[in-house]
This record gives structure tokens, C-alpha cells and sequence, in this order.
């Protein structure tokens, strides 16, 4: 009986063990003798792969391995240390610079997309590093060398990328910046091009449905930016760029410390189009003529010996785009038939706020609470069709962290109130809505990284349109061997579609709007439901002495309820409710290797079956590619008196499309049924000069694939059978640019 005692004690322990958490924080010591974060350090168990970083705070919190007993902890720029581990909490842990060194450190950089193996949630985050392989001028061109999401043209006239992922076009994917809602409703459409990718410091890519803490609208996933950080970000960073198409980019930022605790910065962001290109000769531009000024004012408060920590933002975009025939004149020919042409004006104001507090005594704990406020006001025209849209948007969300008995079992809960104002002018007819929703959220997570971790949510929204319902979300990773993760997940989400915002490009054409709807809320149509479950493994190993990894993802959308955009008859656009089945299957394979050393290789190959049930029958959603191949090539030569080359190639392949049915047109304005595959080639070369100063040049579709005849009946855009809503590739030919970024 006491040895079965004594085993069983025994046997406590160890799991007790086992579920203990070590935290501590890692510092360093500024001019002035006071300790200031480390955010990002790297932090694993010795003689293991098991690691994590530190948060913005310097706070780092990783699994207790009995077996290994010491900690080493990294910087680059610092000396290394290594530690034993006797106790829960470490305290300050002070990392000195490599400076007062003699000896020579070899470091190598965290790669800059990264996918978790520890991660119960499929996430791959993309930092600024990422971004610099292209000419990542805005949000909407910050997924070029990331095969995670797809990019695409939504027409021949607007210009406007749209982003898809998992089969599905972007209004069912989750938009947030910092973690607050950020493209939604009346900036669904140009959205991405209003957040600058030069004010961004990393992304993070969520597949499937994401946290309950974000909301119930993501169904296929969640996109996160977060942006640079007044207190951490260099004082002054200029970037200039300018292509052959006369597109001319300017941004700028100018950071300033104002103490210890406090920062602020200034954000600059302008662009211009002015280039009157018409290459294919079919009469209308091939890309508009565009002006944007967006500015930001942006507060960072940190204190980390009382645990407060703020942000505020203050945001104002002003943007105008032309477009149409070349002959246009915006003073004369506004709304007449002299010439086909556009104008959409917005204007948008952004405000943000969010504190947090962790509590000094209970690093593991901590609350939080965001809000931010809107106000979009586009006016556009095209043709002799009219749209307006002022869309007013508050949102406000309390979250509480803490734990159940250990680190291992945590717990967020909260509540959020949201409300959305839509006035729409749809030519003479007015269209009017209020959302606004109440809601309160639990989530559960436990976490073991050598075995089971999983989140679990559920939250409860009451909505004047969509009712009271609820969302369950669930994320799950097991380790099935050693740098092998399994992960599986499900969930619900739910959204009222709108319709005219996220389908601005209908305007363009000679099509009739049909809404055949009936006591929806939604202008006669009900709300979207959907289901989306995903599988996903990933095996990391060394192969040749250089990491490489594998990855593959299986993921399913199955809609309960949709807002079909029927485009099969080509002298309309309707908008009805499901009847039927859709969904959506996706498969992704990824490989990543490092050929050589710095010579680094990424490809994909993703199949897509996106099928819904239309009124002419089960049809493929059209513009959908088949399939799609991804290969991205990466080579940095070694630092040499802080000077670098840096060479980037990518070929994106996309499979064939389902054009939509225009077998009624006459012959000469018909298409075929499908769209052939076809390839793009982007480089960029980049020089390095110093830690200041580097210059980039660089072209995209080297290849010069342009889509023939991408308008429908150019020569007569006010008859019957226009229409430049059938876009399947680019218009646009070879584009070749040069820039330079300089940061101090």
C-alpha cells in the first residue's frame, strides 16, 4: 500500500513537473543604466529544438523540460546566454551587446516567413524582411513571394486586387490590423490598398476559421497586420519608387522617443498614377489614374515595471481614382455618352486606441481593451451608372487573460460591442442598414509542446439582423514525432453580405442588377452561414545539414446559407440565396529547403473544387484557377562591411478557369468556356549599401502575359453587351521599377 502511495506521489510529481511554465523577461541596459525589453530573443532549452521568442514586453513563457535543465537565450547584436533553471520565474534576464566583444559570434536569422510547429492554430506569420522581395507598396502587393493567399485583378477596369484563400474570394476572410477590424464593408473591394506595406512590421495568416476573440465573421481565415512600433522602429525611413507605367510611391515615417515610456510617430504615405496607357489599343486604360494621400499619427506607451502598455492611432486617407476610355474628360463627359468614363473619390478616417495591463505579481495575467471608429465616404460614377456608399463603423472589445491551476491551462474571455451604419445610392434607389451586435466570448487553451495543444472557443452574439446564435471555433495540434506536428480545426461563421460594396466591378458593365430576395434583412436576402474544416501536417528535418520543411493542407467550406453572384447570364448580375449545396475543397503542399547556403527555395502546389449549386445548375464558381504552382528562389550574399546583394525570383502558374456563360451574346462577343493556364515571372535585385541606405530594381510579368480583349464590346461601352467584369488575367504587360529605402 505505501510503495502504490508513494509511485502514485511520485508519478504527480512528474506530471506537475512536466506542466510547470518557466517566464522571465530579457533586458538590456540602455545610455542611461535602466533596463529596457528585448522583444523577439530567442529562447530554447539546450541541446533541443524546443523554443520560443519574446513578446514586445522582453516576456517570454516556454514548458518546463526536466531533462534538460538550462536555457540559452539569443539576440542578434547580443552575447548569448545560458542559464540553469531551478525556479518558475527567472526575473530580468540582462543580455549584453556584441559590441564590448572580442571574440566573433556566428548568428543566423529566424527565416522571414515562419510557420509554428507549436501552434495549435495553422498560422504563418510574414515579417518586413518578406516584404522587401518585392515592390510592396500596400497590403494588396505584400503577398507576391507568399504563396499562402492568392492575389487577383476583380476586373479590366477598376484595377483593384482582390485576395482569396482557401477557394474563396476575401469577404469571407477576416481583415484585422493589430488586431482590430480594418477592411470590411465599404473598403472590401480597395481595402488592401489603403494600408501601406512600408507602415507594416509583420503578418500573420491564419487558415480556417480563426479566435472567437476576433468575432463571427471569418470563415476561410484571418489576416492580421501589425504595424511598426513608434519605440522600436528606426527614427526616420524613406522609401521612394517609381515604374515604366508612370506609377510614382513615396513613404515615409519620423519616429521620436519622447521618454523611456512614451513615443511617437508620423506616417507618411503617397501615390500617383498618371499614365495614360491604353497598350492592348481597345480604348480604355489599361490601369487608372490614381492619387492617394494617407497619414498617421501613431502613440506607443510601455511601461513595463507597472505592466501599462497603450497604443493610438490616428489615420486620414484621401484617394481618387479615374478611369475608362482614354478620350474621357471628367469636366464634359460626366455622365453623358460623349465617353465612358469613372471617378471614385473616398475619403476615410480612422481612429484606434487599446490598453493593456499584466498584472506585476501575475505575469500570466492581464486585461486589454481596443476600440476604434470609422467613417468611409466614397462617391463614384461608372458609365452613366452611380454608386455612393458612407459606411460609419464603431467597435470596442475587453479581453481577460489568465490561467486554470498552470501556465499550461489558460483561459481569454470578454465581451464586444460592434455597430455599422451603411447609407448606399445605388443610381436613384437608396439602400439603408444598422448592425450593431453584442457579444461575450470564452476561450481554452492548453498547451504541451511535446504532445496535445488545442484551443477551444465559443462565443454568443446577439445581432438585430443575424439574431442571437452561436460561434464554436476549435484548434488542435498533436506532436506525432520528433519536429512533426498534426493539427485539425472547425468552425462556424456567420455574415450579412453587401452585396453592391463587395461587387463593385458589376458597375462596370452593361448588366441589370436582379436581387431576387424577399424578408431577408439583408435587402431582401438572408444571412451567410458556413462551416469550414481543415487537416494540416508539417514535418520539419535536416536534410544535407540545412533545415528543410514540409507541409500539407486539406481544408473544406461547406456553406449552410450563401448570397449566390450569379454572373451566367450575361445581361445581368443576380444576387439570390442558396438553394442547393456550395462549397469549397482546398489542398496546399508546401516545400521549403535552403539549397545552398542563403540560397533558399519555396514551392506550393494548391488544388482547388469550388462548386456551387446556381440556377442554371452545379456549376464551378467561375475565375476560379484550377490549380495553382508557386516557386519563389532567394539568394543573400554574406554581410560584408554592412554591405549586401539580395536576389529574388518568383513564377506563379495559374491552371485553367471557368469563364461565365455568355453563349447568348452574339458570336462575336462570345467566349470560350474556359480560360487557358498561364504563368508570371517577378525578379528584384537589391543592393546594400550600408545599414541606411539600399536600392532595388525589379519587374513584374517579365514573362509580358496580357489577357486578349479583356473588355467585351470596348467600341460601344453604353450598348448592350459591354462588360469588363470577365477578367481572368493580366492587363497590364511587363512592368519594370527602381526604388531605393533609406532609415536612420
Amino acid at each position: 500500500m505505501r510503495l502504490s502511495l508513494l509511485l502514485l506521489i511520485m508519478f504527480a510529481f512528474s506530471q506537475a513537473q512536466a506542466q510547470f511554465q518557466v517566464n522571465g523577461r530579457v533586458v538590456e541596459y540602455n545610455d542611461k543604466g535602466k533596463t529596457i525589453p528585448l522583444p523577439n530573443a530567442n529562447v530554447y532549452w539546450l541541446s533541443s529544438t524546443i523554443g520560443t521568442t519574446t513578446d514586445s514586453m522582453g516576456k517570454f513563457e516556454i514548458s518546463y523540460q526536466p531533462s534538460l535543465k538550462q536555457l540559452v537565450i539569443s539576440s542578434v547584436g547580443y552575447r548569448s546566454d545560458t542559464i540553469p533553471v531551478n525556479r518558475p520565474n527567472l526575473g530580468n534576464i540582462v543580455l549584453i551587446s556584441n559590441v564590448v566583444l572580442d571574440e566573433v559570434v556566428v548568428e543566423k536569422q529566424v527565416a522571414p516567413l515562419q510557420k509554428s510547429l507549436f501552434k495549435a492554430q495553422n498560422v504563418v506569420t510574414v515579417d518586413s524582411r518578406e516584404m522587401l522581395k518585392a515592390a510592396c507598396c500596400n497590403l494588396s502587393e505584400s503577398f507576391e513571394t507568399n504563396p499562402s493567399v492568392d492575389v487577383n485583378l476583380s476586373d479590366a477596369v477598376l484595377g483593384a486586387k482582390q485576395i482569396q484563400m482557401l477557394g474563396l474570394t476575401s469577404p469571407y476572410l477576416m481583415f484585422t490590423q493589430e488586431n482590430m477590424p480594418a477592411i470590411r464593408g465599404a473598403s472590401q473591394v480597395f481595402g488592401l490598398s489603403f494600408i501601406p506595406g512600408s507602415w507594416i512590421e509583420s503578418i500573420q495568416i491564419t487558415k480556417g476559421a480563426g479566435s472567437v476573440l476576433n468575432g463571427f465573421e471569418s470563415i476561410s481565415g484571418h489576416i492580421n497586420s501589425e504595424l511598426v512600433k513608434p519605440l522600436t522602429d528606426k527614427r526616420f525611413f524613406l522609401n521612394m519608387y517609381a515604374n515604366n507605367f508612370e506609377r510614382y510611391e513615396f513613404n515615409s515615417r519620423f519616429n521620436h522617443v519622447i521618454t523611456d515610456e512614451l513615443g511617437v510617430g508620423l506616417y507618411v504615405h503617397a501615390n500617383l498614377r498618371n499614365g495614360y496607357i491604353d497598350n492592348n489599343d481597345d480604348s480604355f486604360f489599361d490601369t487608372p489614374l490614381s492619387r492617394q494621400v494617407n497619414l498617421m499619427n501613431r502613440w506607443q506607451f510601455v511601461d513595463s515595471e507597472s505592466g501599462w502598455v497603450g497604443y493610438a492611432n490616428i489615420q486620414y486617407l484621401s484617394d481618387t481614382k479615374e478611369i475608362g476610355q482614354t478620350d474621357f474628360d471628367l469636366e464634359t463627359d460626366k455622365l453623358t455618352t460623349n465617353a465612358w468614363g469613372s471617378e471614385i473619390a473616398t475619403s476615410r478616417l480612422d481612429l484606434s486606441a487599446k490598453v493593456g495591463y499584466v498584472f506585476p505579481e501575475l505575469p500570466y495575467q492581464s486585461f486589454g481593451f481596443q476600440t476604434a471608429y470609422s467613417n468611409h465616404d466614397q462617391n463614384s460614377f461608372y458609365g452613366l451608372n452611380q454608386y455612393d456608399i458612407d459606411h460609419q463603423s464603431f467597435y470596442s472589445n475587453f479581453i481577460f487573460s489568465s490561467i486554470i491551476g498552470s501556465t499550461q491551462n489558460k483561459f481569454k474571455t470578454g465581451a464586444s460591442f460592434t455597430y455599422d451604419g451603411f447609407k448606399e445610392m445605388v443610381n436613384t434607389i437608396p439602400f439603408r442598414r444598422n448592425d450593431n451586435a453584442i457579444g461575450a466570448f470564452f476561450e481554452y487553451s492548453y498547451d504541451n509542446l511535446e504532445g496535445l495543444s488545442l484551443v477551444a472557443g465559443l462565443r454568443v452574439d446577439n445581432h438585430n439582423n443575424l439574431g442571437t446564435f452561436l460561434t464554436p471555433r476549435f484548434h488542435m495540434r498533436y506532436s506525432l514525432w520528433d519536429k512533426a506536428s498534426l493539427r485539425a480545426s472547425f468552425g462556424r461563421g456567420k455574415r450579412g453580405a453587401n452585396i453592391f460594396a463587395e461587387n463593385q466591378q458589376l458597375f462596370a458593365s452593361s448588366r441589370q442588377i436582379v436581387i431576387n430576395g424577399t424578408n431577408g434583412n439583408y435587402y431582401g436576402l438572408n444571412p451567410e452561414k458556413a462551416w469550414n474544416y481543415g487537416l494540416s501536417f508539417i514535418q520539419k528535418l535536416y536534410l544535407w545539414n540545412r533545415v528543410m520543411d514540409i507541409s500539407i493542407d486539406y481544408y473544406r467550406t461547406d456553406f449552410e446559407d450563401q448570397v449566390v453572384v450569379d454572373w451566367e447570364n450575361p445581361r445581368a448580375i443576380s444576387f439570390y440565396n442558396l438553394s442547393g449545396k456550395s462549397y469549397s475543397n482546398s489542398i496546399q503542399v508546401d516545400l521549403n529547403y535552403e539549397i545552398l547556403q542563403d540560397f533558399y527555395l519555396r514551392a506550393t502546389y494548391k488544388y482547388f473544387d469550388v462548386v456551387t449549386d446556381y440556377n442554371s445548375g452545379t456549376l464551378d464558381r467561375p475565375l476560379q484557377p484550377s490549380y495553382r504552382f508557386f516557386i519563389n528562389l532567394g539568394y543573400e550574399t554574406q554581410m560584408k562591411n554592412e554591405s549586401q546583394w539580395r536576389f529574388d525570383f518568383t513564377a506563379n502558374t495559374l491552371g485553367r478557369q471557368r469563364l461565365p456563360d455568355t453563349s447568348s451574346n452574339p458570336s462575336e462577343f462570345q467566349l470560350d468556356g474556359w480560360a487557358p493556364s498561364y504563368t508570371l515571372i517577378n525578379a528584384q535585385v537589391t543592393k546594400v549599401f550600408s545599414n541606411k541606405l539600399e536600392f532595388y530594381i525589379g519587374g513584374e510579368n517579365i514573362n509580358n502575359f496580357t489577357q486578349s480583349s479583356p473588355i467585351i464590346a470596348p467600341n460601344d461601352p453604353f450598348g448592350t453587351f459591354f462588360d469588363s467584369t470577365v477578367l481572368f488575367g493580366p492587363v497590364l504587360g511587363s512592368a519594370c521599377y527602381a526604388g531605393f529605402r533609406y532609415k536612420i
